[in-house]
């Protein structure tokens, strides 16, 4: 958020001996940070300008947004815990904590009172999402219709999908009355809807679009090739999930096989690649597949000895989370590790 003009205040008798610092200077500075994306630098400028003014609405709220822009979600909710003695409603951002946290249920709880509010719906029916309340999150989806909220169209596809509904989601798109072309995003998603219908040549037909339309438009918003290849890795795999389908194996394996030799900084897509190489290779060089899925889990606590490498537990939806412990175990009893 862009925070607005401050007024110099007039320094107390304890302050009268420092240099005068112009809190409106400040803000420009934590603005410039913002606009770059310099999250940690624009978290020490909003301290700046809160060590003058200790009560400033847009400091903290630019601080709190800063911190979760930086993935600092802890220390997000320690900064909205410490301003509870002002009178300002930060239970959005809290909810939106809770919720990186994946601690579902303490951010349904803090969204209550927000109902009327796009952001706050649209939050909810991501909550439910993960929840697995399917229908519930679709029908959030389906009354924000009408408010201009970019890339509603995106996630509501996105949950047809999930909720198992991609016979739905041709319907939805016409009456949204949006082409699936309309962005790489919405261009993967339907792509995916039919594969699920198992039209899997208009399937790479589409990826291939949303490809090139995806290194277009990342292109013009000056991202360096890398991050390119990282944004549009979801793409990579689906392509080479679609070779697989389409009975190319060969050119599946070689897809897979580059997608993890490059270590692209995208883990859900690695990890993807990773489970569909091993299934395709199945009992062949058993050691070598175990190692490929074993990059992906680590040891856990109590009952459960091993569970998913942090971050993926969310990445992934549980279709993929169950082919991944699935194909983990079929490799176990190759190698005869029964226990």
């Amino acid at each position: 958020m862009a925070p607005k003009p401050k007024e110099k205040p007039k320094p107390s008798q304890s302050q009268a001996s420092k240099p005068a610092i112009a809190v409106e200077d400040l803000f420009t500075t934590l603005n410039r940070h913002i606009q770059r994306s310099e999250y940690e630098q624009a978290v020490k400028v909003a301290d700046q300008v809160l060590s003058i003014v200790s009560n400033d609405e847009d400091a903290i709220r630019c601080k709190i947004v800063a911190l979760i822009k930086a993935d600092s979600i802890d220390e997000a909710l320690s900064t909205i815990e410490s301003s509870r003695r002002l009178a300002i409603d930060f239970s959005f951002f809290k909810a939106y904590c809770f919720y990186r946290q994946n601690k579902l249920n303490e951010a349904l709880t803090s969204l209550e009172g927000q109902e009327g509010s796009s952001a706050a719906m649209l939050l909810q029916s991501q909550i439910l999402f993960r929840l697995g309340k399917l229908d519930a999150s679709l029908d959030i989806y389906q009354k924000l219709q009408k408010s201009k909220i970019e890339s509603l169209e995106i996630n509501l596809i996105a949950g047809l999908l999930s909720a198992g509904r991609a016979s739905e989601v041709q319907g939805v798109m016409e009456a949204l009355r949006v082409k699936a072309t309309s962005s790489f995003e919405l261009a993967y998603n339907t792509a995916c809807s039919l594969i699920e219908r198992k039209k899997y040549s208009d399937a790479e037909q589409l990826l291939l679009s949303a490809r090139r339309i995806g290194q277009e438009t990342l292109m013009e918003d000056n991202l360096a090739d890398d991050d390119i290849e990282v944004e549009l890795a979801p793409i990579t795999v689906q392509l080479a999930h679609v070779q697989q389908l389409l009975g190319h194996t060969q050119e599946a394996i070689e897809a897979y096989a580059d997608i993890i030799k490059r270590n692209l900084a995208d883990e859900s897509s690695l990890a993807v690649a990773s489970n569909n190489l091993v299934s395709l290779k199945g009992p062949k060089d058993v050691s070598d597949s175990l190692r490929k899925l074993d990059r992906l889990i680590e040891k856990g606590s109590g009952p459960q000895i091993f569970q998913l490498a942090r971050g993926l537990d969310l990445k992934l939806s549980p279709k993929q989370r169950e082919a991944i412990y699935a194909n983990r175990a079929l490799l176990l009893l190759h190698a005869n590790r029964t226990d």
